[in-house]
């Protein structure tokens, strides 16, 4: 199992210390460093400035949102960061919620398969340096009506260093899941719980059965909240206020998609009392409210002595790329995970 980092947006982290973050990730040579987007920090900047700071590792789009951008405009912004970053770009893409795509974007939250479907084979073909012809229900390229009628397939100019750029889809639900083993290269589900793997990955293997694919064609890639310290209270404290914000803040009393996967983990009164004191705007109170065993279950909280073994369900689990997000001491966490990357184990057998 590889071993990714990514980096939180204000208040969690500084601009400064993503940049840290990322370094020191290129540093200990982990996989891959990931970019969230959300309503106030753009991955495309701040990829720019990673791939100028970093020598060797990956650099992903932890996820780009799809209502944000027509998808030509992805692919070329993803094309552009392959170049900077000499084909070190990963593509993730998600749809958002649709609170943001709704409230700030201003785009209807509705056809999640069709619009996904369309959105990365448009991606895909532009990335490819082919003129972009499309035509489907949600996206019709070059334009056919209300416009001047002068547009023609266009290529891009510059395409990306790689011949085939990985595009990872950041999703949940289980036709979005199936989906994504239908047509994606990675898989990014947050929240993810190994001892409920087989729950959640059931639709991602379908849908790679269903394309005739194999099931190294899809990497597994959870999105994990990550805390290491020699008192595990104090790395549970590190990592309950990003899982309430998540059960409180994305998404609506009536419709969150995290309070819902609690749910089906079984302890959806935590999630929902976390999501009440939330909303009421006691954020102490919502992180108290998530009980040791649902944090357990959906962040990787360890004492160096028990990380390895944690990290061990999560392979066991399936999970081919950990996109830990380290919170409490950063460098600590990322040294800690480093000892566990696969070149090092492989020192060690050598040794």
């Amino acid at each position: 199992m590889d071993i990714g980092v990514s980096v939180l947006y204000p208040p969690w982290f500084s601009l400064e210390e993503q940049l840290e973050v990322v370094r020191h990730a290129d540093r200990l040579g982990l996989h891959s460093a990931w970019a969230p987007e959300g309503y106030g920090q753009e991955a495309v900047a701040l990829l720019g400035l990673f791939a100028g700071q970093t020598s060797r590792i990956g650099l992903g789009a932890g996820v780009m949102q799809i209502p944000a951008r027509q998808p030509t405009a992805t692919a070329m912004a993803a094309a552009t960061l392959d170049l900077l970053s000499g084909g070190r770009m990963l593509l993730g893409l998600g749809l958002s919620g649709p609170q943001v795509s709704e409230g700030f974007f201003g785009v209807p939250f509705t056809a999640a398969l069709g619009r996904t479907r369309e959105y990365v084979e448009i991606v895909r073909r532009t990335l490819s340096g082919r003129p972009v012809e499309f035509e489907g229900k949600h996206w019709t390229l070059p334009l056919r009506e209300g416009g001047l009628g002068q547009g023609k397939p266009i290529k891009l100019i510059t395409p990306p260093v790689q011949e085939r750029m990985p595009i990872y889809l950041g999703v949940g639900g289980a036709q979005t899941t199936r989906q994504a083993g239908e047509i994606a290269d990675g898989w990014m589900p947050f929240l993810f719980s190994p001892e409920h793997s087989g729950l959640l990955t059931a639709p991602l293997l379908e849908g790679i059965e269903r394309a005739g694919r194999r099931r190294e064609d899809v990497t597994v890639a959870p999105l994990v909240a990550t805390a290491v310290d020699e008192d595990i209270e104090v790395a549970r404290a590190a990592v309950r206020p990003l899982v309430a914000f998540y059960f409180g803040a994305m998404g609506s009393r009536e419709k969150n998609f995290y309070v819902d996967l609690a749910e089906r983990y079984g302890h959806g009164p935590a999630a929902r009392a976390c999501q009440e004191a939330f909303l009421a705007g006691d954020r102490a109170g919502a992180a108290a409210a998530i009980d040791d065993e649902l944090l357990g279950l959906v962040a990787l909280v360890a004492t160096p002595d028990t990380l390895g073994a944690r990290l061990g369900d999560y392979a066991r689990a399936g999970v081919d790329l950990l996109i830990a997000a380290p919170l409490g001491d950063s460098a600590k966490v990322l040294e800690a995970l480093a000892e566990h990357l696969p070149a090092q184990r492989d020192r060690a057998v050598a040794a």
